[in-house]
């Protein structure tokens, strides 16, 4: 699918939360019915995907930390796709430098960082080392809720 200015438009519009195909319409200066299509097929493509984020510093009693994963494996990419489908897991990155995976893991109360390493890492295999950093404080950081 050729990605050009007014899809790039269309998704930048639709950042920042919920708006009309009306709205996006008239900010674009094009049809309704070129918006509904262009999102369907972005949609579709696995281009975009319209959900629901949160911001987990206004979640009470929830906290968001990156995990850095060095394997041993070169099998990156399947790794990747394990480290997922685990609990917690809001979004993984196959990256160069010191790690192999990078991941961004949402926490609360009853399921924190203890149980994010005994319970799901534990499960994966080839894992030769982890390093936790806890976010303090972020900037335009909104994730999926799946706790």
């Amino acid at each position: 699918m050729k990605i050009d200015d007014t899809n790039i438009a269309i998704i930048k519009l639709l950042r920042d939360g919920r708006r009309s195909f009306k709205n996006i319409a008239k900010s674009l200066g094009v049809a309704e019915n070129t918006v509904r299509s262009r999102v369907k097929k972005l949609e579709q493509e696995g281009v975009l995907d319209v959900a629901g984020l949160v911001n987990p510093e206004a979640l009470p009693r929830h906290r968001a930390i990156v995990v850095g994963v060095k394997l041993k494996t070169m099998d990156l990419v399947k790794k990747g796709e394990e480290f997922s489908k685990l609990k917690g897991v809001v979004a993984v990155s196959v990256v160069t430098g010191r790690y192999d995976l990078m991941l961004l893991v949402l926490l609360n109360d009853a399921f924190g960082l203890l149980e994010f390493y005994t319970e799901e890492v534990s499960k994966i295999k080839d894992v030769q080392s982890v390093e936790t950093f806890v976010v303090y404080k972020s900037y335009n950081l909104k994730v999926p809720y799946i706790l």
